[in-house]
């Protein structure tokens, strides 16, 4: 386990003591293209500056605007949906109404080309995910900024980790289910930033060539500069995959053993004790303490 979670605070690792890194933590200021100068994570007033965590070695994006550094993300997936001479611009936070005009929810970012005219002729949605973070991960930050030292550790109680499942049935598959289904229905492709360690512990995947793709996933990793102890966003691969193969994957669950859970059974049917038959009770049935109120 690493000395403590804390890969990036306020943009910088901890580890960096420049002027410019430590005026960011003193100012609480993002780096990454925020809305608005300050980290807003969180609390905008008390905000949680974490920007990844450290865990197994890897630095884990948990903030989703730490995936704005220079945008690339947009660039790429525009290079996906557009040919190469395509006019494009982007936009963020794009309400989505389903045929009733109920909410299905807001685009992170919608892509869109435009012809000579400036009006709308194609478009492509930019779906991103950051981390879900299990354990207490303000404890640990609160601990570091009283006094924001490059030795910094931390063993506290409930040590925090990226809780990946969370990440995907929590937000991932209900955006595929309603923002996505929406998109597939119109024919319009969709990209998927997350990173490649988010990637891996989803179901494998069915991939087709990028001609016949509905969603590209584009899996970044985050690089260590050693020269400016600064990390960078690279784009380790990109994955293709058709929207229906790739939402039937990702929700069903791997089955386990049938044999084990036949054993499960068994050790109930074990631990019950038999009900004496009488007139009115006719069935001879088997119970457990635990299951008279169920």
């Amino acid at each position: 386990m690493n000395s403590n979670p804390l890969a990036e605070v306020f943009g910088f690792p901890i580890s960096n003591q420049s002027k410019k890194a430590n005026n960011f933590r003193i100012n609480k200021l993002c780096p990454f293209s925020n809305i608005v100068p300050n980290c807003t994570k969180d609390k905008a007033q008390d905000p949680l500056g974490v920007c990844s965590i450290l865990h197994n070695g890897e630095c884990v994006i948990t903030c989703p605007v730490r995936f704005r550094e220079d945008w690339s993300i947009i660039e790429d997936a525009a290079r996906f949906a557009f040919p190469p001479e395509a006019k494009w611009t982007s936009l963020s936070e794009v309400k989505l109404n389903d045929i009733d005009g109920k909410p299905a929810g807001n685009i992170d970012y919608v892509i869109v080309r435009l012809d000579d005219d400036g009006s709308v002729i194609d478009f492509v949605s930019v779906e991103v995910q950051g981390v879900y973070i299990s354990g207490n991960l303000r404890n640990a930050f609160k601990n570091y900024i009283k006094n924001p030292s490059p030795d910094f550790k931390w063993d506290g109680e409930n040590y925090p980790h990226p809780d990946y499942l969370s990440s995907s049935r929590k937000r991932l598959i209900p955006q595929m289910l309603s923002k996505g289904g929406i998109f597939k229905s119109w024919g319009k492709k969709q990209c998927i930033v997350i990173q490649e360690e988010f990637f891996s512990t989803l179901p494998e995947i069915p991939v087709c060539t990028e001609a016949k793709a509905d969603i590209a996933w584009f899996l970044y990793r985050l690089d260590h500069d050693k020269h400016t102890d600064t990390y960078h966003l690279a784009l380790s691969r990109t994955v293709y995959t058709e929207y229906d193969s790739a939402l039937n994957t990702v929700i069903s669950p791997r089955p386990g053993d049938i044999d084990v859970f036949l054993g499960t059974l068994q050790k109930k049917l074990a631990s019950r004790k038999p009900i004496s038959v009488s007139p009115d009770n006719p069935q001879t049935i088997l119970e457990s303490p635990n299951d008279i109120n169920e």
